[in-house]
């Protein structure tokens, strides 16, 4: 499948976890890609990134249209995660995760808009199932992505009519290798890592390439119809309701 023969792609964040797997993903299937994220990537066309620097957005787009010659689909997939309760944040923790997960994005989205809409593209925010509910020591986290998916649904209002679409994709607990050192670090790895699974209607908690299979599909053009939505991608994890 050659879906994204002759294409250019963005994702931020790819050099690891969900975004590697993404990257990997569009590249299988035919695009050039070009990754960003703090320091070098070996396996990518890349651009060294500090997202909580405000002036990269524009320095990244920029730089990677010049060099590609064009633009098709954008992947907003960096994000941090920082614990604290509201009471205990202080503001420069605060902005640094809304700067990092939101503000960010939206300056991608700002200084992409013009090269996608030469080229009729896409893009998919990597959001989470905590822009839905939340965990507790999350405040920032959540606040932060459920603003990423009121962004997703502004933008595919506001540009439709140029042939944009803008999707997310809210996972849950992914295996990524942050997730599975944290698992490893558990005074029980084999029970924790059962008691996860348990918290799923399919038993198991999910695979990288899973969420980039989604968001291959937001991406390519057979699915031009689909636009302002997001796609929780969490093993059946938020439609079980608690006992009793």
């Amino acid at each position: 499948m050659n879906r994204f023969e002759g294409k250019v792609a963005i994702v931020t964040g790819g050099r690891s976890g969900i975004g590697r797997a993404i990257a990997m993903r569009l590249r299988d299937e035919g695009a050039r890609v070009f990754t960003a994220q703090r320091g070098k990537d070996p396996d990518f066309e890349h651009v060294p990134a500090d997202f909580a620097d405000l002036a990269m957005p524009e320095r990244i787009v920029g730089e990677i249209a010049a060099r590609a010659g064009r633009l098709d689909v954008l992947v907003n997939n960096a994000g941090i995660m920082q614990e604290a309760v509201a009471e205990e944040m202080d503001l420069d923790d605060w902005q640094r995760s809304l700067n990092v997960n939101l503000t960010a994005p939206f300056l991608l989205i700002k200084h992409a808009l013009p090269h996608l809409r030469q080229s009729r593209g896409a893009i998919v925010n990597v959001g989470s199932i905590e822009g839905i509910s939340c965990n507790a020591h999350h405040a920032a986290y959540s606040a932060s992505k459920a603003g990423l998916h009121g962004l997703t649904r502004a933008v595919a209002v506001d540009h439709g009519k140029h042939g944009i679409r803008c999707n997310a994709v809210a996972p849950g607990w992914i295996d990524t290798d942050l997730n599975l050192d944290f698992i490893n670090a558990m005074p029980d790895p084999d029970a924790f890592r059962r008691d996860v699974g348990a918290l799923h209607p399919v038993g198991r908690t999910g695979k990288p390439a899973e969420v980039a299979a989604l968001v291959a599909f937001l991406a390519a053009e057979e699915n031009g119809f689909v636009t302002g939505q997001t796609y929780v991608v969490d093993g059946g994890r938020m439609t079980r309701l608690s006992l009793p």
